[in-house]
């Protein structure tokens, strides 16, 4: 347990040294879109460093490319951050919640057929 929570910390700096390394403008644009992800992402240290990693590929591929950061997210930044995580299902809380949610009513409705 104690090396697993090592290696996702290890993983989260070299994240931060990567994104640190962005433009001004794409690094305060990672850092909002890291702050919704890590509130509705996965709640697991291996899905969310995989999802937070690739976000770091996609804004240094961004950069490379001369992409600006509204080409990257569009006009709405919320359904780009939505779409994202929809790459990543497993672990979200929200996820398991509306499973939940499905399951119950669907035994309620067995019930009253």
């Amino acid at each position: 347990m104690a090396a697993r929570w090592i290696e996702q910390k290890r993983r989260y700096r070299q994240y931060k040294v990567r994104t640190k390394q962005l433009p001004a403008n794409y690094h305060t644009a990672i850092e909002a879109l890291e702050r919704y992800l890590m509130f509705f992402g996965p709640g697991n240290g291996g899905n969310i460093m995989a999802m937070l990693e690739d976000l770091a590929d996609l804004f240094e591929q961004s950069v490379a490319n001369g992409t600006p950061v509204r080409a990257i997210v569009g006009n709405e930044p919320v359904e780009f951050a939505e779409a994202f995580l929809r790459n990543y299902p497993e672990g979200q809380w929200i996820s398991r919640e509306r499973e939940r949610l499905t399951s119950a009513i669907d035994r309620v409705a067995g019930i009253e057929a």
